[in-house]
């Protein structure tokens, strides 16, 4: 049997379509209770007759059914092991997954769960629950009545079952008890069941009830009136970023403004959080300021006082008295949320207090402090847990939300690791069986056919050069003499042979999209029978490679390019600094060393070109965490060694990946996987600017070449470090490079500025980055090793790629310092160190001051709370003038460094000046007898002898 459905649709060029859909209608549907004998059991269901729903609100057993509110507002509740024996109706499924994907997958998770006792029942095609729409009826009211009606049947089906109906709106609630429906809200159910404690904490209260104090906040205009004054011009919409410096400051960039809008204050945040898209009236032009440059926290520990946010307003206005005119920026305020971002946020309890509410500190700083009411707070002072967002009334000055989960004890490594990946949005669970079903059986071999479409290279003396402790090997290299010539080639591991595109491990490393390195963790894209073993190029065992081989003069320039897929066998796995030896050796003339040494010549021709070309030398401050091999404790941090092999690797994978985007984009014009890097405006570069201009130089920035000889012209022989800081604000400077498809862009818009080329993408580390797994298939099929499907040549579909590859791979950056920065923590616990370190940025309550040999950047504050300032601060100058001791950026200090763990959540170095002395401000320098006694005193683990490096020393130290 079948009915149908009509509706009118307009197309997109204005003409009315007439739709109808054919909507079949059966009897023979199982209802899903096991007892039933009226039902022709033709499929299974997860339904329990053994299990008891007890709920004091209900004398009886019962199944459960829930409307959709419920399941949109209430997962959290729903994940929990209490609630069991539900119905899901396939009205509520279809409204969940319309209205949120993320909330539908993980009900599905619930339902294909056996031990949760799910069951889908779909009522849209039961001849007896099938309802008609009514003329003029809304959709929500249309819905509702379709699940009021399969709870009457459900209750008439089996008198001698009983079913409970949960819902949060009222008037569907009302309705079903006037039809004889057992119906609660879902506060009221869970505060009667026996385990009520728990559930209780995880009720999401967005209806937050009466009104509990005066509004602090403005008024948020309607959604209605936001749509209207985006799309007629008095307000602008964007996204809103919240300063990590300042908690009373924040941005949002929007269309007609090149500098992004300015918020301050209560008034101008109104309750926006970071990442929300924000309406904002700009401000008139007269009232416009520039940045306070004050470093401001969050100190507040009541939920509703505002006491001394007032007091760091009148601070915020008061440093806006004397702003320079060319740093004043458009100002605004929000006026009201027109899509919220909330998510997941992890952290920990501020000093748990008496009673049910608590204030809740996220561990990411642009996240404000959240509200929530728990019955564990003896528990949760000691643990990382956690909090989503329900709601932010105007009488609250924190957002009010609820508790998820707890993840561990703070301070853990463990539970440390877990705060980093799931704040970082890193999916890291185990693989599943049907990924692992997919990998191939041991004992993996080469047969005969392989050979036959493969080249043999294994007579040639390939070797990889990568940092100490590397499992993951993807590329190796080698260079020979061919008839006078050089014959040069980069082999990278065949990771595409193994995973095939449309597999499930496909969808799973395209998900992942990269490896994520932790200090002491490695989050593998792919399993590790192929990052570790199979695809990895491991010294004497033969490997599949896909093969980009020139021919080269001895200047280095290319005679000729070729590309194949190959069968390798690496001489030997070496280290950066092995490498280097055997370079500098000249008693080794093996063909190894050799090749080497012709690599490293070849190497320095074409990073010199590079840099005559325009390509800019960048800085950062990247450490190594040496790690106790039993404990995995960090035994010590310090900046990374590098060594002319490294650049030598590198020099060769960037001319690798350049050859190769000219191979794809020649045969894959519209749908060819690019990298490129925006040119910055040159708004990003008022510091870098400024700050050359205050030292005597003037910094160009009109083109990469000019801005690259200007920073090589940066040099005081006084201040050797000077240049390497000029470099590491220019990085600042820069916008992130991102994948993208060729059809989608102008061919002037595949420049990649940092490295002054016109192509290039990424070709040399497919085990740990899905982009180069397209890249390989792309060059398999120019090549003729490989066929094509669809999705390779649909541009649409390469571009949602690039956008999910573009997010993950900035997570996983954020995530790797992340850990790097905990790891430093726990190795200055309890330490007190006089460092020699740099002023990077001279603020005007404080200098932010770099320690190059931990790779710290630090603020050391000028003055504290309640008492007088000792500096004077010259704006113009970017100077801190105290007596005849006058402090500029980049002058060299001597700091005393000690980690503040007063804040568990929000660990902070406070620093102390020891050089140059100023006195009532500089403390006296530590004799070296003081700085041992402290570390023997408190930190005795951390002062064993050194055992070894981290054993996962991570991949991405490897410049590519």
């Amino acid at each position: 049997m079948f009915t149908t459905k009509s509706f009118i649709k307009k197309n997109k060029i204005g003409n009315f379509l007439k739709n109808v859909r054919e909507h079949y209608i059966r009897d023979d549907i199982y209802c899903g209770v096991p007892t039933c004998n009226k039902c022709k059991n033709v499929s299974t269901s997860n339904l329990s007759s053994a299990h008891v729903n007890k709920c004091s609100l209900f004398k009886f057993n019962h199944f459960i059914i829930l409307d959709t509110n419920i399941i949109l507002d209430q997962i959290d509740v729903l994940e929990e092991p209490f609630i069991c024996n539900v119905i899901i109706l396939y009205t509520v499924l279809k409204e969940v997954k319309h209205r949120s994907l993320p909330i539908y997958k993980q009900l599905n998770a619930i339902i294909e769960n056996p031990s949760r006792h799910f069951y889908v029942f779909i009522n849209d095609h039961h001849k007896d629950t099938y309802l008609l729409e009514s003329e003029g009826e809304l959709i929500n009211d249309y819905n509702d009545r379709c699940i009021r009606k399969a709870c009457s049947w459900y209750i008439n089906h089996l008198p001698e079952a009983k079913f409970v109906f949960i819902t949060d709106d009222n008037n569907n609630r009302k309705l079903a008890i006037e039809e004889n429906i057992p119906a609660c809200s879902i506060t009221d159910y869970v505060k009667h069941l026996d385990s009520s404690s728990l559930l209780e904490d995880k009720l999401s209260r967005k209806d937050h009830g009466p009104k509990e104090g005066i509004d602090i906040f403005p008024p948020h205009l309607s959604h209605g009136q936001l749509l209207k004054g985006v799309k007629e011009g008095p307000l602008h919409q964007g996204t809103f970023r919240a300063s990590r410096d300042n908690f009373l400051e924040g941005f949002v960039n929007v269309e007609g403004y090149e500098d992004s809008v300015l918020l301050q204050g209560r008034n101008g945040l109104n309750r926006a959080v970071d990442g929300d898209i924000v309406a904002v009236k700009i401000f008139k032009k007269d009232d416009w300021v520039c940045p306070s440059g004050i470093i401001l926290e969050d100190e507040g520990v009541s939920g509703e006082n505002i006491e001394d946010v007032e007091e760091k307003e009148k601070a915020l206005k008061k440093s806006q008295i004397t702003q320079n005119n060319s740093e004043i920026r458009p100002t605004g305020r929000v006026v009201g949320i027109i899509r919220r971002k909330w998510r997941q946020y992890c952290g920990i309890l501020q000093g748990a207090s008496e009673g049910l509410f608590q204030i809740f500190v996220p561990a990411d700083r642009s996240i404000p402090k959240i509200r929530i009411e728990t019955r564990q707070g003896e528990f949760l002072k000691s643990q990382k847990f956690i909090v989503t967002i329900d709601s932010w009334p105007r009488y609250s000055r924190y957002p009010h939300g609820h508790f998820v989960r707890a993840l561990g004890r703070i301070g853990s490594q463990e539970t440390e690791n877990e705060v980093v990946l799931l704040e970082h949005d890193v999916p890291h669970s185990q693989f599943s069986e049907e990924v692992l079903n997919c990998l191939p059986k041991l004992p993996w071999i080469i047969t005969e056919e392989d050979e036959k479409k493969r080249v043999d290279l294994r007579s040639i003396d390939i070797c990889s050069v990568d940092p100490p402790g590397c499992t993951d090997i993807d590329d190796a290299l080698h260079c020979r003499p061919v008839d006078g010539k050089l014959e040069v080639g980069v082999h990278i591991a065949d990771v595409s042979h193994f995973i095939r595109p449309g597999t499930a491990i496909d969808l799973e490393a395209a998900s992942r999209a990269t490896t994520v390195y932790l200090v002491n963790k490695r989050i593998d894209m792919v399993p590790e029978l192929l990052s570790s073993n199979l695809c990895s190029l491991r010294g004497g065992e033969e490997r599949f490679a896909f093969s980009c081989i020139w021919e080269m003069d001895h200047e280095a320039n290319i005679l000729n390019t070729r590309f194949h897929k190959s069968i390798i066998k690496s001489k030997r796995a070496m280290t950066y600094e092995e490498a280097q030896l055997t370079i500098d050796d000249k008693t080794k003339t093996d063909s190894l060393a050799e090749s080497l040494r012709n690599l490293n010549k070849l190497a320095k021709i074409l990073k010199k070109r590079r840099l005559d070309n325009g390509a800019l030398v960048l800085a950062s401050t990247e450490v190594k965490i040496l790690m106790d091999s039993e404990t995995m404790e960090p035994l010590d941090v310090e900046a990374k060694k590098m060594f002319e092999t490294n650049s030598m690797v590198e020099e060769f994978m960037l001319l690798a990946n350049i050859s190769v985007a000219q191979k794809i984009l020649q045969d894959f014009p519209d749908c060819a996987m690019l990298r490129r890097h925006p040119t910055p405006p040159a708004s990003n570069f008022e510091p870098l600017v400024k700050a050359g201009k205050h030292l005597g130089f003037d910094i160009q920035i009109d083109c990469g070449k000019n801005l690259a000889t200007s920073l090589d012209n940066a040099v005081k022989h006084d201040n050797p470090y000077l240049n390497t800081m000029l470099r590491m604000l220019a990085t600042r400077c820069m916008l992130q490079a991102v994948y993208f498809a060729s059809g989608t862009l102008q061919k002037e818009d595949y420049f990649h500025y940092g490295l002054a080329v016109p192509l290039y993408t990424h070709f040399t580390s497919p085990i740990r980055r899905y982009a180069d797994v397209i890249v390989h298939r792309l060059l398999a099929v120019s090549c003729g090793s490989d066929c094509t499907y669809p999705d390779l040549l649909d541009k649409q579909k390469t571009t949602d790629l690039c956008q999910n590859l573009n997010y993950r791979n900035r997570m996983a950056q954020y995530a790797g310092r992340a850990s790097v920065a905990f790891n430093t923590h726990l190795f200055f616990k309890g330490k007190l160190n006089d460092e020699e370190g740099y002023i990077l940025y001279v603020r005007k309550n404080a200098l932010q001051i770099l320690i190059p040999k931990y790779g710290l950047e630090c603020t050391l504050y000028l003055v504290k709370k309640g008492e007088e300032s000792l500096f004077e601060y010259n704006e113009e100058d970017q100077t801190q003038r105290a007596g005849n001791v006058v402090l500029h950026t980049f002058d060299p200090v001597t700091v005393r460094l000690k980690l503040d763990s007063t804040n568990i959540q929000h660990e902070k170095f406070t620093l102390q000046l020891v050089k140059p002395f100023i006195e009532g401000f500089s403390v006296s320098p530590m004799n070296e007898l003081e700085s041992n006694k402290m570390d023997v005193d408190s930190t005795p683990k951390i002062n064993k002898k050194r055992k070894s490096e981290n054993s996962k020393s991570s991949k991405k130290n490897k410049p590519k």
